[in-house]
Formats: structure tokens, C-alpha cells, sequence
């Protein structure tokens, strides 16, 4: 599925570039009005551009379709981790097996005993 989402989402985008070079400036509309240009053209003068605007129109929304499912394609392949997963645990060290010695306390001591 998504290699054709990669498809279409080629196809659309050469087709934009293409509408986009096909249109004509705002300073075309003058030339045509003296008769050259596009003003014997299949749809009239104004015709071909209301076409090719539509086209372009139809074709970038599209476009943001494909781009939309192509950024959901890749989220579903790379899940983010969450900022905990993210960061390395270190390993814990070896415990002893009894409890360190506090310094200036007796072994012999006991737990009412005050320190010398």
C-alpha cells in the first residue's frame, strides 16, 4: 500500500509542476486580449485558465493527501520511544552481602550504645 501511495505521490507531484509552468502570469491576460496567445485556444481565453486553476487546485490537495499518508506510513514504521525508553538504564552494581562498616563504630556495639 504505501508503494503506491510513493506512486501516485511521484505522479502528482511532476503533474503540479507541470500545471504550474502551463499557467500564465497575470501580464498574459493583456497579450490575449489583442488577440495572440491563448485566446484561440480550445476552452477561450478564459476558459483554460479556470481549467488549469481547478486542475492545479485538485491536484495539490492530492498531493497533501499523499504527503499525509506517507507521514502516517512512516510513524507506523518508526514509533517514537518515550523519553524514559530513550534513556540507558546503567546496570546495577553487585551488592555486598552484609552492610558496610559506618567508620569510628565498634562491631561490638549494640543498638543502644552510644559512640565513643
Amino acid at each position: 500500500m504505501e508503494t503506491l501511495v510513493w506512486v501516485v505521490h511521484i505522479i502528482v507531484a511532476i503533474a503540479v509542476i507541470a500545471l504550474v509552468l502551463l499557467q500564465h502570469g497575470k501580464g498574459a491576460d493583456m497579450g490575449a486580449a489583442f488577440g495572440s496567445g491563448s485566446s484561440g485556444s480550445l476552452f477561450g481565453a478564459t476558459g483554460s485558465a479556470n481549467f488549469l486553476s481547478r486542475s492545479t487546485a485538485v491536484l495539490a490537495s492530492l498531493f497533501f493527501l499523499t504527503s499525509l499518508g506517507l507521514a502516517y506510513f512512516g510513524l507506523q514504521q518508526h514509533k517514537p520511544a518515550s523519553v524514559i525508553e530513550r534513556t540507558a538504564v546503567p546496570a546495577k552494581a553487585a551488592q555486598p552481602a552484609a552492610p558496610a562498616q559506618v567508620p569510628g563504630q565498634n562491631s561490638g556495639s549494640k543498638a543502644g550504645d552510644i559512640p565513643q
